[in-house]
């Protein structure tokens, strides 16, 4: 379930960047139907295997590291719709708040520490 987790979280990521690069360079591509599901099917891949995980690895209990995970995807997800909606400075601004929170999420995945 690890690596299948791990597999979602490289593609949403992926992704993101993928339709960051159409929306500064062909914006009209991300219209197309598909370039809309997809990314809604791969974050409920990453967000069920998430719980998953969090059950077979007894981490409910120390629940602190896997609360600020989730509050930090809810920032990846506003500053990517952010980024993929503005242009010039604001999205990049953005795009660079959502990196951070790409960043933190898997440094508290690795360490399971908030600080």
């Amino acid at each position: 379930m690890k690596h299948l987790h791990l597999l979602f979280v490289a593609t949403v990521v992926g992704i993101f960047l993928w339709r960051v690069y159409l929306a500064e360079k062909m914006p009209e591509k991300l219209a197309e139907k598909w370039m809309k599901i997809l990314p809604h099917a791969l974050a409920t891949g990453l967000l069920l295997t998430g719980i998953v995980l969090v059950f077979q690895g007894n981490w409910a209990d120390n629940y602190g590291w896997i609360v600020m995970k989730v509050l930090f995807m809810l920032v990846f997800i506003g500053s990517g719709i952010m980024t993929l909606k503005s242009q010039g400075q604001r999205r990049w601004i953005a795009f660079g708040v959502a990196l951070f929170s790409v960043v933190y999420i898997l440094k508290l995945a690795v360490t399971k520490q908030i600080l």
